[in-house]
């Protein structure tokens, strides 16, 4: 039994992105535009646990390979 609710465009609260650069984190929509297009254009991977990082409560860890 599950309920689902569509929201409406305007409905919908702004998710900010933040990322870290040089150091410090900001918000992706403060970038110029080159920067923004390097965000854009970043690859991930993903890394299988192990037993040495137990405190992961997944099997798997997404890691950005641009920090």
């Amino acid at each position: 039994m599950h309920h689902t609710t569509e929201l409406k465009d305007e409905e919908r609260t702004r998710c900010e992105i933040w990322t870290r650069v040089m150091g410090y984190h900001r918000p992706i929509s403060a970038f110029n535009p080159g920067k923004q297009s390097e965000q854009a254009e970043r690859r991930y991977f993903v890394q299988a646990r192990t037993s040495a990082s137990p405190h992961f409560s997944t099997d798997e860890e997404t890691v950005d390979i641009d920090s």
